[in-house]
């Protein structure tokens, strides 16, 4: 029998894995490459790297904690982490180092990522609206026929 902890059962945690082992691949293509040296290319992988490993960490510490806010927080973190490797992987191709076709595996794990962790902050973020019942106001007034100006009701017509 294999002993999982509580974040390895969850599906964005695996899936964030599986993101982490693909960026892992390209960074190595890439930090190979000549132009590695003379696009800074290594700075953006070191930083797609930090970032993918930072939404995994967030993530399953996320999962550990018990305060439903704190919670949130993490997932939150976890999110910002993986929308800043989407931003690593555009800076890549703008940079030339590599092609949209290259990226788009790693941009769809990211997307699947984004979409569930914003569902979990969804789910631990404490209602922060507030929000009344709808009520139909209406006005009564028996002296709707009141002359303005000296308080006399008018004479019906």
């Amino acid at each position: 029998m294999q002993h999982q902890l509580d974040h390895e059962k969850l599906d964005v945690y695996q899936i964030e894995l599986q993101f982490v082992a693909w960026s892992t691949d390209l960074m190595v293509e890439l930090c190979n490459s000549v132009e590695s040296k003379t696009r800074r290319i290594a700075e953006t992988c070191d930083h797609l790297d930090r970032a993918g490993l930072s939404s995994l960490f967030n993530t399953a510490e996320g999962n550990g904690k018990r305060q439903m806010k704190t919670r949130a927080k993490f997932f939150d973190d976890a999110r910002g982490s993986a929308t800043e490797c989407a931003a690593c992987l555009d800076s890549l191709v703008a940079k030339r180092a590599c092609t949209e076709e290259r990226i788009e595996h790693g941009k769809s794990l990211l997307v699947r990522v984004v979409s569930m962790l914003s569902k979990l902050v969804d789910r631990f973020s404490p209602v922060t609206q507030v929000r009344e019942d709808r009520v139909r106001y209406a006005i009564e007034d028996d002296d709707e026929d009141e002359d303005e100006n000296d308080g006399r009701k008018s004479p019906s017509v």
